[in-house]
């Protein structure tokens, strides 16, 4: 049976927000966490040891499988802040995507390197959208 790595964990969030060494990441990383806590309604948690979740939602597969994934979050990743975001909704948001500014996309995640370089009210519209496909389903 498969068992998802990725789970909620009982680390503080501030803890990994107070531990990322470069001053601006963590303003930035800090002002997404504030971003997304009032966007979803819902407070922060750890996921895993490297994820900022907000919220949780259940997913199941055709194939079967199936767990939970946080409604929204994100990572300080080496290179990048990613935003985890629903599977598949940014493919619908292409128009908020080319009025976001400097990012790089994927099926579910969101690449930009600081908050300085994209609009943060579409960045919050597109959170905002991606939550609203969740629970719509």
């Amino acid at each position: 049976m498969y068992e998802a790595k990725t789970k909620p964990t009982q680390v503080s969030s501030k803890t990994y927000l107070e531990a990322i060494q470069d001053d601006e990441r963590r303003r930035d990383c800090k002002a997404l966490a504030a971003t997304m806590k009032r966007v979803t309604g819902c407070a922060a948690k750890m996921w895993g040891p490297g994820i900022v979740g907000f919220g949780t939602y259940h997913f199941k597969y055709d194939s079967g499988h199936e767990g939970d994934c946080p409604l929204a979050g994100f990572s300080s990743r080496k290179g990048d802040i990613t935003l985890y975001l629903t599977p598949g909704y940014l493919g619908q948001a292409k128009e908020l995507l080319a009025k976001l500014g400097k990012h790089k996309a994927g099926k579910g995640c969101l690449y930009i390197k600081r908050l300085s370089d994209v609009e943060i009210t579409i960045l919050e519209r597109l959170i905002a959208g991606s939550v609203k496909e969740v629970r719509s389903r």
